[in-house]
């Protein structure tokens, strides 16, 4: 008895050992012409196609056929993460992203949205 007591505890310590020394997220590469710190708007899903927008700080306006988005900026409170406005269909929304490597979400495919204003805050 006693020895499976120990096993398991040994166990038990070597698990946690692993998971205290593991990293929380992997960061992803750079899409392309987004470097860290931006906010970058695609023409294609997944990063693709023409880079249609690269804001370090807020913008406002109007991109159409917007396709995917993805939020590569810096670890900063109160800054690091995006409001995105956009159009869809007969609606406007407002979707919030982490920034890269999470967690949370910080890319998204889109289907053909107009986006119309980004904004830097805090946590969403």
């Amino acid at each position: 008895m006693r020895t499976r007591v120990l096993g398991v505890l040994a166990a038990t310590a070597a698990f946690a050992g692993v998971m205290a020394t593991a990293p929380s997220a992997f960061a992803e590469g750079n899409p392309p012409g987004c470097p860290k710190g931006y906010f970058c708007a695609y023409s294609g899903w997944d990063q693709s196609g023409t880079l249609l927008l690269k804001t370090w700080g807020n913008w406002s306006g109007s991109i159409p056929n917007v396709k995917s988005t993805f939020n590569n900026g810096l670890p900063d409170a109160g800054a690091d993460h995006v409001d995105q406005s956009y159009a869809w269909r007969s609606g406007n929304y407002t979707a919030c992203l982490h920034y890269n490597p999470g967690p949370g979400e910080y890319k998204i495919n889109w289907d053909n949205i107009t986006l119309t204003a980004v904004r830097w805050r805090g946590e969403c």
